[in-house]
């Protein structure tokens, strides 16, 4: 089984962006990577897909969800600015299934340094936005991780 933890592909500046961050969409090179995360993803037999309420998380993972005849399920504990104790609550629930996780760079940065304190092994620790760290998983636990950088 792997978790796949996705960092939500590029959205608009924040800057340059008047709504509410939660409400900020992808770029559309954002809309770019979200077809090509799917198609990266599309054949792992997903079966939960997970995401961040925020819309540019939402709209990474909408793609996958078609793909894999899923929904989009949303969860706070993914939102920017959520507790480690939440997303790693969630990620534990998860590591049964063949699953996707979408958040932002603070959630999925705590989520790898908690692992890594727990004895996983990950090579480079990056966060690229659109990038994929896979989680394997046995017995319901974090065995392993690799990441995959976010598609160009």
């Amino acid at each position: 089984m792997s978790v796949y933890v996705v960092r939500h592909a590029k959205a608009g500046s924040r800057r340059n962006w008047s709504g509410k961050d939660s409400q900020r969409p992808l770029s559309k090179p954002g809309q770019r990577q979200a077809r090509e995360i799917a198609t990266m993803l599309a054949d792992a037999g997903i079966t939960r897909i997970v995401s961040s309420p925020y819309v540019r998380c939402v709209q990474t993972v909408e793609p996958l969800a078609s793909a894999c005849g899923v929904t989009v399920d949303v969860s706070d504990a993914l939102a920017e600015g959520a507790p480690l104790v939440d997303a790693a609550a969630l990620l534990d629930k998860l590591a049964r299934e063949q699953s996707v996780l979408c958040s932002h760079g603070d959630v999925i940065g705590d989520l790898v340094n908690h692992l890594v304190d727990q004895g996983v092994r990950i090579g480079d620790f990056r966060l690229e936005k659109g990038s994929v760290w896979v989680l394997d998983t046995a017995d319901g636990r974090v065995t392993g991780a690799r990441y995959l950088a976010p598609p160009s």
